[in-house]
């Protein structure tokens, strides 16, 4: 039996925050559009919100502004978007994460999307020791990166935070990036997971768009369900086709799903 895109991701209920690089938004805007539920949509880093068309409402207004009208506009509203003013045209603030919390408990969602970092338009990133901005009581962590980025040299227009994540894998500026690397980025107490508490972590390899990608892809989902912190299970996926789900990959006897 085929399993939604919601329930690979545990995304039905609670506070689902998205991380890392090569797909966040797109992947919680299909969260978003096969939820039967109410749902709300933010972020706790600077963002943009999802047009008219993809949400119900927006609102765009200060903590204090919000948490007098979420509660009322979510009763009448199954898709809720909502953000702090910025200071830039189509930029908008993120949320204090404490607030954020609040927003979901009055709006009553069934579930609250977050976009907690940014990644500047890359296919992969790595951490600042402040990131990424979780929100408390967050119950599903769902990191991201491109498969894209496989055999690519690593560098500031491949990476958000190319030094960091030089760093992180213990590589120099120009290698070659490997499954084995994202494997170790999506599995590092220091890479995605990092600020973990209590939330189930799922990892998703985005853009597997190909037989090529797919080979690469499963060997990054061994290499993270293999180390002393793996993710829960991998979800390999092209978040822009028909049919997102391409393989989900389990940590028990590295197990996969075809799908």
């Amino acid at each position: 039996m085929a399993c939604s895109l919601i329930d690979a991701l545990d995304a039905r209920r609670g506070i689902v925050c998205a991380v890392g690089a090569g797909g966040k938004k797109t992947t919680l805007y299909r969260i978003l559009a096969e939820h039967p539920g109410r749902v709300g949509l933010t972020a706790t880093v600077m963002s943009t919100l999802p047009d008219h068309g993809i949400v119900d409402t927006r609102l765009i207004a200060t903590a204090s502004e919000l948490r007098q009208s979420v509660p009322s506009v979510a009763m009448h509203h199954h898709r809720v978007a909502f953000a702090a003013p910025g200071h830039r045209p189509g930029r908008f603030a993120g949320l204090d994460p404490d607030e954020a919390a609040e927003l979901h408990r009055l709006g009553h969602f069934d579930v609250m999307l977050v976009k907690a970092d940014g990644a500047r338009m890359r296919g992969i990133k790595a951490p600042r020791a402040d990131e990424p901005v979780v929100v408390p009581g967050c119950t599903t962590l769902i990191s991201v990166v491109s498969a894209a980025v496989i055999g690519q040299a690593l560098d500031e227009h491949v990476a958000h935070r190319a030094e960091l994540l030089a760093e992180l894998l213990d590589i120099s500026i120009g290698t070659p990036i490997t499954a084995s690397h994202i494997g170790r980025l999506l599995s590092s107490a220091h890479g995605h997971r990092q600020h973990l508490r209590t939330a189930r972590h799922i990892a998703v390899i985005n853009q597997v768009d190909d037989a090529a990608r797919l080979l690469q892809a499963r060997d990054a989902a061994r290499t993270a369900l293999s180390s002393a912190t793996p993710p829960e299970r991998v979800v390999l996926a092209s978040m822009t086709a028909a049919e997102p789900i391409i393989e989900i990959i389990q940590p028990s006897a590295e197990r996969e799903a075809g799908i």
